[in-house]
């Protein structure tokens, strides 16, 4: 397999603009050249993905794996606590991982990595993985999943996940009349003032160094937060973000509103995606799906042209004290890149920022 590609976000080269006609971009997009820390980077992704199957376009199953995962079978690098939480509407059931290192705590309390669709993440996580990240950085793991045997709710997920929309109200999704959208902010706040206390009431933390994962609509609700919360984390990791949802509300014409939210802060932005995304003629759609909704699904997600999102990431790190890495994995569509984006995710969050 070939290395993934990976790309800086500090150079000084100005492409052609990539916003939608008529609109302006505030920052030049340049062409991201490499550096040292994505080289690294870069070694380490193909490390990974050579320990994936070779399954290339699969969508992102939702049963759960008759294996047991690493909570079940124990760990000999961390150690795992379980908890059960409402929202505030009583509507969804959270359970919430924290995987806690067994090393000491250093004296400022470990980085704190959250993840999204915590119930698959933490069937991707594997004790090789934690080993090596306690043997470096070792960070205290949460995984936000719902309390479901599948792997994934694809309902709340929908709701969660996905921004409210002035004037719309019920916010039908895209992919799915059926699912509702628009409980971001609500998310949001559930894991500022729900899920954070609970997790430093357990585990030393250090709040300046906490991150945020998400794949899909969950890579959606990491560009949500950035946008609009970005104090709530130090670092943010978005794999196959869906940012063509709602003829992409959170990428196109928006880079003043990015440099107005992140003016005078330290962010680090790590997007990652598979290069086969949105190659194939066909969309991922559930098994059975009828041509009327894969050809909804072909019109919802073909909204944005395939270098929108490198160059999303490009304009951000021009920003002062804004830290931006893209990487490119061969070969793997969207569904694949679940798994294939924790390991490397992990790595750089926990990782001290650059100087």
């Amino acid at each position: 397999m070939t290395a993934p590609r990976t790309s800086g976000a500090k150079s000084r080269r100005r492409p052609e603009p990539s916003g939608p006609a008529g609109r302006s971009s505030l920052f030049s997009a340049p062409t991201m050249r490499r550096t040292l820390t994505a080289q690294i980077l870069s070694l380490a992704l193909l490390a990974f993905a050579a320990l994936l199957p070779a399954v290339t376009h699969a969508q992102p199953r939702l049963e759960a794996s008759a294996a047991p995962n690493i909570v079940a079978t124990g760990s000999a690098h961390y150690l795992f606590d379980t908890l059960k939480l409402d929202s505030a509407d009583g509507e969804r059931r959270y359970r919430v991982v924290i995987a806690r290192p067994r090393t000491a705590a250093p004296a400022q309390g470990y980085p704190a990595v959250y993840l999204l669709d915590g119930n698959a993440a933490v069937e991707a996580l594997n004790d090789t993985l934690l080993g090596e990240l306690a043997a470096t950085n070792p960070p205290v793991i949460v995984a936000i999943g719902y309390d479901t045997p599948q792997r994934f709710d694809v309902v709340a997920r929908a709701y969660d996940y996905t921004p409210q929309l002035a004037g719309e109200t019920p916010q039908a999704d895209p992919l799915d009349p059926k699912r509702r959208n628009g409980g971001a902010a609500d998310f949001l706040d559930f894991i500022e003032q729900r899920i954070k206390p609970e997790v430093a009431a357990r585990v030393p933390v250090d709040a300046t160094r906490q991150g945020l994962w998400g794949h899909s609509y969950g890579g959606l609700f990491v560009f949500y937060t950035l946008l609009t919360r970005p104090q709530a984390f130090a670092a943010y990791a978005a794999a196959s973000p869906a940012l063509w949802w709602r003829d992409g509300n959170l990428i196109l014409g928006r880079d003043e509103d990015y440099a107005r939210s992140l003016a005078g802060r330290h962010a680090r932005l790590l997007v990652l995606r598979g290069d086969s995304e949105g190659r194939t003629t066909r969309p991922d759609a559930p098994p059975g799906a009828t041509p009327e909704r894969i050809a909804q699904r072909s019109r919802a997600t073909g909204t944005l042209p395939p270098d929108a999102l490198p160059a999303l990431t490009a304009r951000l790190g021009e920003l002062p004290g804004v830290e931006t890495a893209f990487q490119e994995f061969p070969g793997l569509d969207h569904g694949p890149m679940f798994p294939a984006s924790i390991g490397p995710s992990l790595r750089w969050m926990s990782a001290p920022a650059r100087p």
